[in-house]
Formats: structure tokens, C-alpha cells, sequence
């Protein structure tokens, strides 16, 4: 896994958003290096990020242990306050109805992702619960930022998975 971040990471860009989505790819990325399904969240407040984190369901042997699920804990401990009124989750995934259903419940009110998950994705894909009327709190939902970046990563990911001898196997969704 020889890919570095000069290759993958897109410059820095004038655009808030992009930068923070930036970050999240600089969290995938981290994931991809650690032997994890490359999925990264930061979440942003105020204009700067207080949580970071990729996926470390391996690492952990946690099925909990996706990026947004991590990053959510560490954005209510940082705010001392699991009501994450405020703030904005850049995630390079979209995220799965685990997350989605953590999205809601956390109130962050912004939610930027990467890459549609044509096999889990809960928000725009297959379900639209961040959004859905019928609950209490809601999510602004905006897909695509980076998307190729995000997909050609995880695309890497899983085909060295497949090719890579003695390479451990990952069942399910591409979490």
C-alpha cells in the first residue's frame, strides 16, 4: 500500500467545503494505510474541525467502528454535548443507515459525503433517512464532493484485496 498523499489528495481549494472534504480523504487514506475499508469523517464547527476519524472495524473487531460513528463521540465529547447542533460531517462514503440513523439522533444539521454506496448507502442511494420528514430532526444532505477520489480509493482498496496473497477477506458492505 504504497499510495501517498501527494498522489491522492486534491490541493487545497478556496472552498471551505472542499477542504474540509479534504480532510476526510486525508482520514480514508489513513484507513487504506491501516489495512481498513478506506472510509474517512471529519466534522467541522465554527470553522474548524473537532473530530476526525476513519474506519477501524478491523483494528477494534467493532462492527460500531465506522468513521461517522467515531467521529460523532469525539465531536459530543469535544463539545461536552451529544446535541451536535452546528455543526457540518464531511464523510467520503455515504453514510450507511447505522451512521444516517447516528446522524439524526447526534442533530448535526450539515451532512457532505463522498462517493454513493450503491450497496448501504441510507441517505441519498437506498434511504433517504437523514432527511426523511416522518422523524423529529433532520440533516441538509449534499453528495458528490470529491466522489471520484473517494470511489477510486475504495476501488484500490478492494481490488489489492482480492489480487494481494494471504489478504484478509471483507464480507458484507463495503464498510
Amino acid at each position: 500500500m504504497s499510495l501517498t498523499p501527494q498522489e491522492f489528495l486534491p490541493p487545497t481549494s478556496p472552498d471551505p467545503h472542499a477542504n474540509f472534504m479534504r480532510e476526510a480523504l486525508r482520514e480514508a487514506l489513513a484507513a487504506y494505510k491501516e489495512g481498513e475499508v478506506p472510509v474517512g469523517a471529519v466534522i467541522a464547527f465554527e470553522g474548524r474541525v473537532i473530530a476526525r476519524a476513519h474506519n477501524q472495524r478491523e483494528t477494534l473487531q467493532d462492527p460500531t467502528a465506522h468513521a461517522e460513528i467515531l467521529a460523532i463521540t469525539q465531536a459530543a465529547s469535544q463539545l461536552e454535548s451529544w446535541r451536535l447542533e452546528g455543526t457540518a460531517l464531511y464523510v467520503t462514503l455515504e453514510p450507511c443507515p447505522m451512521c444516517a440513523g447516528a446522524i439524526v439522533n447526534a442533530r448535526i444539521p450539515a451532512l457532505y459525503f463522498g462517493a454513493p454506496d450503491p450497496k448501504a448507502g441510507a441517505v441519498e442511494t437506498l434511504y433517504r433517512l437523514a432527511s426523511d420528514p416522518r422523524l423529529n430532526h433532520r440533516a441538509a444532505v449534499a453528495g458528490g464532493l470529491y466522489a471520484e477520489r473517494s470511489s477510486a480509493l475504495l476501488s484500490r482498496f478492494f481490488a489489492e484485496r482480492r489480487l494481494g496473497p494471504g489478504a484478509p477477506r471483507h464480507d458484507g458492505p463495503a464498510r
